[in-house]
């Protein structure tokens, strides 16, 4: 079937007047085909529903004519470079990984400043000289080839290191030789969710099998569990694990530190279950054996093994989460760590200890236990943050850990286990003061009277007149919480008086199972109602106002911006929605969107459907509809929340509100890149376009 897209004067489509406050774009008219689908009794047209073939001619047509106006709307905003040229100031400074050990070396990740890619290095103890062991950007002239894995064996002698092309979720993985540093012929293809488990002279991994059609959107079910020894291929890897009766669950395999065990995590979000069941497969033996079998809401992860027992973090009759011991001998659970008023963030093991972390107010607070479950220590953080690492092995005398902060640019500490103090191993490099800027926390009313945290960062010394470029930047989903954190690209727009607003909203961990619960799937509602407050809430205060009001978000953030701008576009000058999940009828028809229905619900469910038909961004867009400015941004590879998406929401935004709207309605579609920026570049350029869009669409010139 053929369709034709009718260019309406592409070239010079875009009309700007002086400061950026009117715009006339002549948009692609994108063809309408004839095709319903039924729910429930309910008549639903998709007329775009040939926009999800990625790999037809016709898609590929719309595309360049999207991107034609879109980039031809962005040249001629004249500041434009001078963003890029900024950021790239403010991103060029050496950025570290902290160090992992294995036997003489450490490892680690170092970016000089603006390389597309981290190189991977490795020195022989803390003062040795470091050498190059990989360098992702000599695998590709664009430099959108990742390392994505990099797993060493128990002894160092081999590694497994994989591979993401172009900003895919699909991965291959390779094997090197630790002691020349080169490949061996070993090649794993098809790899998805998974990680690379070491056991003997091999390692297990996951992979689904080729898929028909669109590598890129065919759905992806039957994950299998595979072993893969090194010096074979990958045709006669043993095939562990596999449950084709329940195609779409999530089976993945780690090991424990003396590799005596693989444990088997298997989830079925696919219907509808938040948790896992756990399996133990001991070296040696040819069956799994159940930890805890049934699946149900509850999650289980295997934090250490005590011999034949098992240290286990889980949420099971603790909406905090817990760390309980389970014997393997008699099927006995028992607490060592109790539920606490704070939710578990996370637990890691090294130096025979626990290292603890736990969520205050969306903050991290750090403690040692010992395995019997005794606190010993606090880990003092330089202040209210987020704190990840304290990873290790048993005979570890020391551990290392990331603190960051807003304003505090990501810095690398030693804990002395022994001493039980900390120093600063290693601090940015950079060229701005971070002390010349500011966060607060807030706490603010939504509609049901719920207190909802945010963080609000801007440089010191701006007035509150209501005046203040602003972004609002939420999530809410999937039991995913947004900590403070760094990033080196909102100096400039802080130095140019802007502020930056991320608020917690339901849907995430911040505050446990319960926070989450209360923003998934009949009550999703709850999350749009935080974001929709918080703004009302920057503006009541005036740190902005609706002429200075942006909103962002990215993948299920993206479906957030599209459904809030549906519902209150008046609060907004600017939306900025990031491959966003845009069709909440269709979503688990592609790749691995089934996995979504946990948090989400399904179409498939009468009562689920009349609630995600009621505020799914596509279906929700108002026939000549006043609009914030809006640039939607996905990416040609963005197989975890295909394109198509995006290029439906916005072929309906333009059909029915792009006439009558004087604010443009574009979409911005990178090509190899995925479902975040493939490199460096990408991403600063990405992040320019946003900067330049907004500040032109609210008459107001980077300076």
């Amino acid at each position: 079937m053929n369709f034709k897209i009718f260019l309406m004067n592409v070239m010079g489509a875009a009309v700007l007047s002086g400061n950026g406050t009117a715009q006339k774009i002549k948009y692609p008219l994108t063809e309408k085909i004839d095709h319903t689908d039924e729910y429930h009794g309910i008549k639903v047209a998709d007329p775009y529903r040939w926009l999800e073939d990625d790999r037809s001619d016709e898609t590929a047509a719309w595309v360049k004519a999207q991107n034609d106006v879109t980039f031809g709307y962005l040249d001629r905003i004249p500041f434009r470079q001078q963003i890029f040229s900024d950021l790239e100031k403010a991103f060029n400074y050496p950025k570290y990984s902290a160090p992992s050990k294995k036997g003489a070396y450490f490892y680690f990740y170092k970016n000089d400043g603006l390389q597309n890619q981290a190189v991977l290095y490795r020195q022989k103890g803390l003062d040795g000289a470091p050498e190059v062991v990989l360098d992702p950007n000599k695998l590709s002239a664009d430099g959108t080839t990742r390392l994505t894995v990099f797993s060493l064996s128990k002894d160092g002698a081999h590694a497994v290191l994989g591979f993401s092309k172009g900003g895919s979720d699909w991965q291959e993985y390779n094997v090197m030789d630790m002691a020349s540093l080169s490949m061996l012929p070993d090649k794993v293809e098809w790899v998805k969710i998974s990680g690379a488990a070491w056991q003997g002279d091999g390692f297990y991994y996951s992979r689904y099998p080729k898929p028909d059609g669109s590598a890129l959107a065919a759905k992806n079910e039957n994950h299998q569990v595979y072993y893969h020894k090194i010096g074979t291929s990958q045709q006669d890897d043993e095939l562990i694990f596999e449950d084709p009766a329940n195609p779409q669950r999530f089976h993945t395999v780690g090991t424990t530190e003396d590799e005596e065990y693989a444990i088997l995590s298997v989830s079925d979000r696919g219907k509808g279950k938040d948790g896992n069941g756990l399996w133990a497969l001991k070296k040696g033996t040819a069956n799994f054996k159940a930890i805890k079998e049934e699946i149900t809401d509850f999650s289980y992860g295997v934090v250490e093994n005590i011999g034949e027992d098992f240290l286990i973090e889980t949420n099971e009759n603790a909406p905090n989460s817990k760390v309980v011991l389970f014997e393997s001998g008699t099927k006995v659970w028992k607490t060592v760590i109790a539920e606490k008023p704070e939710p578990l963030q996370g637990v890691g093991a090294a130096g025979g200890k626990l290292f603890v972390a736990y969520l205050k107010d969306v903050t991290t607070r750090t403690y040692v236990y010992d395995f019997a479950g005794k606190q010993e220590h606090e880990v003092k953080l330089p202040g209210l943050g987020s704190a990840s690492g304290f990873g290790g092995e048993k005979e570890d005398t020391f551990v290392f850990y990331t603190y960051t902060s807003f304003n505090y640019p990501p810095t690398i500490f030693k804990y002395d286990i022994a001493q039980k103090t900390s120093t600063v191993f290693r601090a940015p490099e950079v060229s701005f003061e971070p002390e010349d800027y500011v966060t607060t926390q807030v706490f603010y009313p939504s509609k049901d009277g719920t207190k909802i945290p945010a963080f609000i960062t801007h440089k010191k010394g701006i007035q509150m007149n209501g005046r203040n470029p602003t972004i609002l930047y939420g999530y809410g989903g999937f039991n995913i919480s947004l900590p403070p954190s760094f990033s080196s690209t909102r100096i400039p727009f802080f130095d140019q008086g802007g502020i930056f607003v991320q608020a917690n909203l339901r849907g995430g961990s911040e505050y446990g199972e319960a926070w989450h619960e209360q923003g998934m799937k009949l009550k999703k509602q709850n999350v749009f109602d935080d974001f929709i407050a918080a703004a009302e809430f920057l503006i009541k205060e005036k740190y902005t106002s609706p002429a200075y009001l942006a909103i962002q978000g990215g993948s299920n953030g993206g479906l957030l911006v599209g459904t809030v701008m549906n519902q209150r576009p008046e609060l907004f000058k600017v939306a900025l929605p990031a491959v966003g999940v845009m069709d909440m009828l269709r979503f688990h028809k592609f790749t691995i969107g089934w996995n979504w229905i946990a948090d989400y619900g399904s179409s498939d469910n009468a009562e689920e459907f009349k609630v995600l038909y009621g505020y799914s961004p596509l279906h929700n867009i108002k026939e000549n509809g006043s609009y914030p400015a809006t640039m939607i941004t996905t990416a040609d590879h963005d197989d975890r929340v295909v394109p198509a998406h995006s290029f439906k929401y916005a072929a309906e935004l333009q059909a029915k509100a792009g006439a009558s709207s004087t604010n443009p309605l574009l979409i911005r579609i990178d090509t190899n890149s995925g479902h975040g920026a493939s490199n460096t570049k990408k991403a600063l350029e990405t992040q320019a376009d946003i900067y330049a869009f907004l500040f032109w669409n609210m008459g107001l010139v980077w300076r």
